[in-house]
């Protein structure tokens, strides 16, 4: 099965998946969410991502999600080394994350070598089926 969304409907759709979490944390008391990033082609230097990070956050913030009071951010820079990125994706996965975000295609591959449990949310501009990362039916 193949779910195929334009960008802003994308957006939407995070902003909204962010708010899962919270029927289960009721059920489960005060546990903290934990979200892990990875932003591979970027340091934290780079000013566009900082402001996609800043508005990710944000948005979470608008749902009732803060970092360090319900949700954990575990942000990762790979600096467009894939070494880097792969290391840092192991290093996410070995903290057993809600879920990941990646921001492109090596960093969800490098992600996805790593797990097959953790969801990952793919946000990257590429075609993740045509990528070789997403399902087998091609989007239309």
């Amino acid at each position: 099965m193949s779910i195929c969304l334009r960008r802003r409907e994308f957006i939407a759709g995070l902003g909204g998946a962010a708010a899962w979490p919270l029927v289960a944390q009721a059920q489960q008391g005060d546990r903290a969410r934990r979200i892990g990033v990875l932003m591979g082609p970027y340091d934290e230097n780079d000013p566009v991502a900082k402001a996609g990070v800043s508005a990710f956050i944000q948005a979470l913030a608008g749902l009732g999600w803060t970092d360090g009071r319900n949700v954990r951010l575990d942000l990762r820079w790979g600096g467009g080394d894939i070494n880097r990125i792969r290391a840092l994706a192991q290093q996410l996965v070995g903290l057993q994350p809600d879920i990941i975000l990646t921001g492109g295609t090596p960093e969800t591959a490098a992600v996805q070598r790593e797990t097959r449990t953790i969801p990952i949310v793919f946000a990257g501009a590429a075609d993740p089926v045509a990528s070789g990362i997403g399902g087998r039916q091609a989007c239309r």
